[in-house]
């Protein structure tokens, strides 16, 4: 009996980190501010500071009060379906631009179709941290 507590002991255990909580009702599609999120250090949810989740992105409604899951969470949408985006292809010392309009939302690193406004032509890139799709050659 003593060597079985005594092997509970040296097991490997989960350390309780805190949880991230709702500090008020928050929307889906709120970005989260360091205002809106309080840690709860009683429960275990992983966290080991709330910079872990500002700036993330909620996919559904957190009552005030509630635990906010990380599956809750997502990247900033930061182009938005039907906007008006700067279309980028660079190769070398040739940088072409044109207007477009997104046909999907996008967060950063993910790739959107986007209508050149100018052409009618659909074409695909990648969203860039400050807003323009940047299309590559095929």
């Amino acid at each position: 009996m003593r060597y079985l507590a005594l092997l509970l002991l040296l097991l490997p255990h989960s350390a309780l980190a805190g949880a991230a909580l709702a500090t008020r009702t928050l929307p889906a599609g709120t970005v989260l501010a360091p205002g809106d999120v309080v840690l709860a250090a009683d429960q275990d949810g992983g966290l080991q500071d709330v910079s872990q989740v500002v700036g993330q992105q909620l996919r559904v409604m957190v009552y005030e009060g509630r635990r906010i899951d990380p599956s809750f969470l997502s990247a900033p949408m930061l182009v938005g379906r039907n906007q008006i985006v700067t279309i980028t292809y660079q190769k070398s010392a040739l940088r072409i631009e044109a207007e477009g309009r997104a046909l999907s939302a996008g967060s950063v690193g993910q790739i959107i179709r986007v209508m050149n406004n100018a052409s009618r032509v659909t074409v695909s890139g990648r969203v860039a941290a400050d807003g323009t799709v940047i299309v590559a050659q095929n």
